[in-house]
């Protein structure tokens, strides 16, 4: 499989560059960047062709799929794009940034009968995996309430655009703040290890510390908690927060009628069942990735593998519309003050 990037920031550089490099099924085949020089830069040690413009680069019919890492406001666009020039496309997290967009991006993967993956890497993580199985068969019991958080530092120390200039803080560009970049993540985790969607929504979403290039506080979120309550009954909050600055912190515990479930609550045991008769499991499988630590993420080993054998992937794009869902319900929620029924 020929592959081509359309954004070459930090996620590329970081994840989607190495991985498909790393897979021995996909080939790295061009770049593009509107910084036509960061994409010329890092095509060279890759050997692989910078291209001028979009479009040339979906003109090209050697490319098999692409992978959208540019900025949020930009996804739908050019996912449909491409979708349209009969690429098959591995979109970033947030799927886009209105109900609509992800709609649209869906319905152009229906008409042009290509994959659409979104880069929703949480559930590829192991103890997630691992979770869901240990979910499934009861070990806990009826699962009643949850508590997700992801939180960390912010964009600004990560992103290529280092500083308070970054576009993650921009308003026109990104749309969202924390909620678009990590809440996105734990809503549709959550989702997936309930094998459930959220009905109703109750949030929150504020700036508490960060401030753009002039030292105005950011037009978007730092922090955003949300209660969600799932179609099944099942409640529980999901906390996003650009403002964990002494670790970043990734957990997800589960509490059921027989016992609780941590995962990635612990620096050595990436998952926990504490049972209610007192029997206690602790699970060493692995380390979750954090912004200093990134390791494979196994999104464009699944992307490529699907393309391959002409399947469906494991995130496909209309799976992750509900998700999408609560997370602009989540918005509104926090815009209005009052409570969203998700499908509504």
């Amino acid at each position: 499989m020929k592959a081509a990037i359309i954004g070459c920031g930090k996620i590329a550089q970081v994840r989607h560059i190495p991985e498909y490099r790393d897979n021995p099924e996909a080939e790295l085949w061009g770049l593009y960047d509107v910084n036509q020089e960061r994409a010329r830069k890092l095509a060279d040690p890759y050997q692989c062709r910078a291209y001028s413009s979009v479009e040339e680069l979906l003109e090209d019919p050697e490319i098999d799929g692409v992978s959208v890492c540019a900025a949020n406001y930009a996804h739908a666009s050019l996912t449909i794009q491409a979708l349209k020039a009969g690429k098959h496309v591995l979109c970033e997290k947030p799927m886009a940034v209105t109900l609509k967009e992800c709609e649209d991006m869906v319905h152009a993967a229906k008409e042009s009968r290509k994959l659409l993956m979104i880069g929703q890497n949480q559930r590829f993580a192991k103890a997630h995996q691992e979770a869901k199985k240990l979910l499934c068969r009861g070990d806990i019991g009826r699962v009643l309430t949850f508590r997700s958080c992801f939180g960390h530092g912010g964009p600004e120390a990560w992103s290529v655009d280092a500083g308070p200039g970054n576009w993650f803080f921009d308003k026109k560009r990104a749309a969202m703040g924390a909620m678009a970049d990590l809440g996105v993540h734990k809503t549709d985790l959550i989702q997936y290890l309930l094998d459930d969607v959220v009905a109703e929504t109750t949030a929150k979403a504020m700036t508490l510390d960060k401030k753009d290039s002039q030292g105005n506080p950011i037009e978007v979120d730092d922090n955003a908690i949300c209660i969600y309550q799932m179609k099944s009954g099942i409640v529980g909050t999901m906390t996003a927060s650009w403002t964990c600055y002494g670790e970043e912190d990734n957990s997800t515990i589960l509490y059921g009628t027989e016992g609780i479930m941590k995962i990635y609550a612990d620096p050595r045991y990436s998952l926990e069942v504490i049972r209610r008769d007192g029997g206690i499991v602790r699970y060493e499988i692995d380390r979750i990735q954090t912004n200093d630590n990134q390791t494979k993420s196994g999104i464009i080993d699944e992307f490529v593998s699907a393309v391959k054998e002409g399947r469906e992937s494991a995130v496909p794009g209309r799976d992750v519309l509900s998700a999408m869902r609560a997370v602009f319900g989540s918005m509104e929620s926090a815009r209005t003050g009052r409570t969203v029924l998700v499908n509504e």
